[in-house]
């Protein structure tokens, strides 16, 4: 099948080699170093997944028409990437593989002729080196439109890719966003420190901010009458009763997802992007959930203290050490 890959950092560079593996014609976009180490020498993936290098054409935009579509961009990258590649995909199913709760419902305005799918990854996958992929932790993708059961082009994108990687399709797509969201709680802290996502949870002090965003975020969506999808070992029960429980017992929370991140340091999209020299999504992830308190007439002060930090970081170029985190997060009601 001709696919089309929008997008080839960490989550877009696996998807394409993947599916290139799974033999499908894959044509990708890529900018700067990037695209110049996939011209020269193909995408190379590596890690749990195996190792494949895939010899794909690519370019800044699409040069042909495909027959499926994956924009895998960052969340503020988004709208300009679709509306680049508009004239040659406005009419093909495309899949969003995005983080945070918009990037299904803009392509699908700017797209009018398209089928549009959500997707959420949770595999964790690191780019920091043009033209390398290494797939740290396994996990699924998650497929989906809307509250209700699965689509027919959501059963059509789920079938191309269960040939590549584990794909499921699942009913309430919005409430497997909102968990997907809890589980990008664990992103902001290590773009702060600099310190991998494993270490953070490790660090009793840091553990704690963590579990209160995460508490707060789970509110938040409650408030605004969510029903949380099962996503990476979190569902609705368990948020509901972290949403409950006192700082010390809700975090087994983000010890269980420690857990299941493995031993290989996962240093979170955010700090990669942070490396990378771009600006990170973090408006799109904590920044949603302040965002959403804003729209309930509620406050989410723990998440848009987090989201200050990061832009501090991206503006200095320093991380914080994690007793100057703690110290200014204190405060914090």
């Amino acid at each position: 099948m001709r696919i089309g890959v929008i997008g080839t950092g960490a989550v877009g560079g696996t998807i394409a080699a993947l599916l290139d593996r799974a033999g499908n014609d894959v044509e990708v976009t890529a900018r700067g170093q990037q695209l110049a180490v996939i011209r020269e020498r193909g995408l190379h993936l590596a890690g749990v997944w195996g190792e494949h290098t895939a010899l794909v054409e690519a370019s800044t935009t699409l040069q042909r028409v495909p027959e499926l579509v994956f924009v895998c961009t960052k969340a503020q990258d988004s709208a300009d990437a679709i509306s680049a590649n508009s004239a040659l995909i406005d009419g093909v199913p495309v899949v969003v593989v995005q983080n945070g709760l918009t990037g299904l419902a803009e392509a699908s305005a700017l797209l009018p002729n398209s089928d549009c799918v959500g997707a959420l990854a949770v595999f964790a996958a690191s780019f920091l080196t043009p033209g390398e992929i290494t797939v740290t932790a396994p996990g699924n993708i998650y497929l989906g439109t809307g509250k209700g059961e699965p689509s027919v082009p959501v059963l059509f994108a789920t079938r191309v890719l269960e040939a590549a990687m584990p794909a499921i399709a699942t009913s309430n797509f919005v409430g497997a966003q909102w968990t997907k969201l809890m589980v990008n709680q664990v992103n902001a802290m290590p773009a702060i420190t600099g310190l991998s996502a494993q270490e953070t949870l490790g660090d009793r002090r840091l553990r704690s901010i963590i579990t209160r965003s995460i508490r707060e975020a789970t509110r938040i969506g409650f408030a605004s009458g969510i029903r949380f999808g099962r996503v990476q070992g979190l569902g609705n029960g368990l948020l509901r009763g972290l949403s409950l429980a006192p700082t010390w017992v809700g975090q087994l929370v983000p010890l269980l997802m420690k857990r299941r991140m493995g031993a290989t340091p996962n240093p979170g999209s955010t700090l990669q992007s942070l490396r990378r020299g771009q600006l990170t999504e973090i408006d799109y992830l904590n920044g949603a959930v302040v965002e959403q308190a804003v729209i309930l007439g509620l406050s989410a002060p723990i998440n848009a203290e987090l989201v200050r930090l990061v832009h501090e970081v991206e503006r200095t170029h320093e991380f914080f050490a994690p007793d100057a985190v703690a110290d200014r997060m204190r405060s914090v009601a």
